[in-house]
């Protein structure tokens, strides 16, 4: 059947995140409108197509046993020298997102995976573009603010085009299927994100 490369992550709602798929692409970062804005809960994996059923109910699994917890963005911080990435910071939600991570990758699980580094929750908005736009995107959203409740995560898949699509979300406490990704999550409209003036 041949492998897909699947990734997890938190999407970013909207305002936000069109907002700072935006931004990304005008500091010039060409990957921005291949990558919706998110927090990364399983980076970039390779797996057989044919495990897709079991790192779906696996995944079900996790959000149903997964409550709602705030999440907050504030201001901007950054992994250079080590890795060429800014990022907006997680001032809230870290622990939740850490704790979550964790058990999607749960080692005895079908997404057991090991990581390049620690693993750090953040929102990225500029990566491997050049020093100085990096340093334009750092100062940009210096200020930068937004709030929301986190409610579920979403498996994703990279095309052939290098555009990540969303396969499935998975709402907390949610029965075993997920959602469709057409279908939406049923919490988003109910939810909405709350705007912070920056």
């Amino acid at each position: 059947m041949g492998t897909v490369t699947l990734g997890v992550s938190i999407a970013v709602p909207e305002p936000y995140g069109s907002q700072l798929q935006q931004l990304r692409a005008g500091f010039g970062d060409a990957a921005a409108h291949g990558i919706p804005t998110h927090v990364t809960l399983v980076p970039p994996t390779e797996v057989e197509a044919d495990r897709l059923p079991q790192i779906r109910a696996h995944l079900a699994e996790v959000a149903a046993a997964f409550r709602a917890f705030a999440m907050r963005l504030s201001g901007t911080g950054t992994f250079r020298p080590l890795s060429p990435v800014v990022f907006v910071r997680i001032v809230e939600g870290a622990p939740g997102c850490t704790r979550l991570q964790g058990e999607v990758r749960d080692p005895a699980g079908p997404l057991s995976r090991e990581l390049a580094f620690p693993y750090h929750p953040h929102v990225t908005v500029a990566h491997g573009i050049s020093e100085e736009a990096m340093d334009v995107a750092f100062a940009a959203l210096a200020d930068y603010a937004a709030e929301w409740l986190c409610e579920g995560f979403a498996l994703y898949e990279q095309g052939s085009d290098g555009v990540w699509r969303k396969l499935r979300e998975y709402p907390f406490g949610a029965g075993p299927a997920g959602v469709p990704a057409q279908c939406g999550s049923p919490t988003d409209a109910a939810a909405g994100p709350t705007v912070r003036p920056s």
